[in-house]
């Protein structure tokens, strides 16, 4: 399973809705790798909330079946798994309810050692965090050394975004609150700023001088998958623009850091979002784009459109997003950042590719070919990587012969040993205290700020998806979003 890690300390990590999706899904496996590493003390607990009544063996089956559905066979470790379990409670708690008979025995799971930490995730409908926090303070369980996680969607606009953080924020001190976005935990977008400011190769090129564009691309392949209900609501801009991608882009444009203090990154990242421009009303149709994906198919099987995946609901929430903008600063003006995300697209993957500006004059003649701009390609996903095109002669006699080749790293051939997921490494830093790949109130705000206008300027001007098939990289103006300014999307390709 890798090295052994250095140890966190003691802590009790309460996950409300632990009997959901996120929870036997993600949070369960990610806390069973951290225990296969060695990661956990002795008297470390993790209790399960929910309003199902339930014994605690009958908890423990359904994490059995979650390991096994989402845990490979050869990372099942039986001794692991039982010492894994035996740290696992239960208590059937209505957490809307500060009266509720099971916040006795919430408690009664509860370690009350002085000065133990207490993690409190809420994976659980963002409607009821401001009740549940209410209720852990009503109920006595919450202590000076208690945080909570927040999972997003945090509201749907930035009026219900700051109703949620004042609800939450009456019972826990800005410091202890934990807002998380998965994609902050990846190993590559990490990476991204080790990439930046740890190599002097780069960070003098990244800026409007040099840098022609960016792209941030995430791609899925599957529908809705049964979150038709949440989907229908929220659409690709909510759902995946306002976090992951504002996220995303900050690290990629913020300024050097003077060090990895979680708030001096964050201060850094703020300024990124401030510096965001608004899309006015006047350019929503020129630099937006929604999509909404038809009946098609994806590797050669065919596959249902999304109003029929809502069973035959008319609908107007995009499926897809592509966004061209701008940071107004001194490092980014007049460098498009184009931004794009979709369901049902031909293959999956995320990644960031900065694409360089072509060399000033060509010296090899026509003959040798042309000289191609050179791409810094940055994969997050299913690959992480990074992959930098150059320039190169093709070996041989007969004069010179030009070609683009990639000089590429995998993260999974350089190192050997099995790479963290995020949310192991994001719950990790929740108990040591260490809010720096995590989101303060204000990003929140500011990012929502900017996904608002553009929600607007699509309902003044009724500007309803645009349909594509299943299985093609999205309607034709996704491709014009690009082309108007004599660029492509990426795509996968070279």
């Amino acid at each position: 399973m890798g090295e052994r890690m250095q140890q966190v300390q003691p802590f009790d990590f309460v996950v409300f809705g632990g009997t959901g999706d996120l929870a036997l899904r993600k949070l369960m496996p990610a806390l069973y790798y951290r225990e296969a590493d060695g990661q956990m003390t002795e008297d470390s607990r993790i209790i399960g909330v929910s309003r199902t009544e339930q014994s605690a063996d009958q908890f423990r089956q359904q994490i059995i079946e979650a390991l096994e559905r989402y845990i490979p066979a050869a990372e099942r470790q039986p001794a692991v798994i039982d010492r894994f379990l035996r740290r696992i409670d239960y208590a059937a708690v209505d957490a809307t309810q500060p009266a509720s008979e099971g916040w006795a025995a919430l408690n009664a799971c509860l370690d009350q050692t002085p000065g133990k930490v207490r993690v409190f995730y809420l994976a659980t409908s963002p409607a009821l965090f401001g009740a549940i926090c209410r209720s852990i303070r009503d109920a006595g369980v919450l202590t000076d050394t208690s945080r909570v996680v927040l999972e997003k969607p945090i509201g749907h606009d930035r009026a219900s975004a700051k109703a949620v953080n004042d609800e939450v924020g009456a019972v826990f001190p800005e410091e202890r609150i934990f807002r998380i976005d998965h994609y902050l935990g990846k190993e590559s977008v990490q990476n991204l700023m080790v990439l930046r400011f740890g190599n002097a190769l780069f960070e003098p090129l990244w800026n409007s001088g040099w840098v022609d564009h960016v792209q941030i691309t995430v791609a899925e392949t599957v529908g809705v998958e049964g979150r038709g209900d949440y989907y229908d609501r929220a659409g690709a801009l909510r759902d995946m623009v306002q976090n992951h991608f504002v996220q995303l882009l900050c690290l990629m444009a913020m300024e050097p850091p003077g060090s990895l203090n979680e708030d001096q990154i964050r201060n850094e990242k703020i300024k990124v979002l401030r510096a965001l421009r608004p899309i006015e009303l006047a350019e929503i149709k020129r630099n937006t784009v929604r999509g909404q994906y038809t009946a098609g198919a994806i590797n050669g099987k065919p596959v249902p459109g999304y109003i029929q995946e809502l069973n035959g609901r008319r609908s107007n929430t995009e499926t897809l997003v592509a966004i061209r903008a701008e940071v107004d600063n001194w490092r980014w003006g007049g460098v498009p950042f184009y931004l794009r995300t979709g369901k049902r697209m031909p293959t999956r993957g995320s990644e960031i590719v900065i694409q360089f500006k072509s060399i000033p004059h060509n010296v090899f003649g026509r003959d040798a070919g042309e000289v191609l701009a050179n791409r810094l390609i940055i994969r997050l996903q299913p690959d992480e990587g990074v992959k930098l095109s150059i320039m190169t002669k093709v070996p041989g006699p007969g004069g010179l012969r030009l070609r683009s080749v990639p000089l590429n790293l995998s993260y999974a051939e350089t190192f050997k040993d099995r790479s963290p997921d995020a949310y192991e490494r994001l719950l990790m830093d929740v108990v040591r205290g260490n809010p720096s790949l995590f989101m303060r109130r204000d990003e929140v705000d500011a990012a929502w700020s900017w996904i608002d206008t553009i929600q607007t300027g699509w309902d003044q001007l009724d500007m309803r998806p645009e349909p594509y098939a299943a299985g093609s990289w999205g309607p034709i103006s996704s491709a014009l979003l690009l082309a108007r300014d004599g660029r492509r999307w990426h795509d996968g390709d070279e």
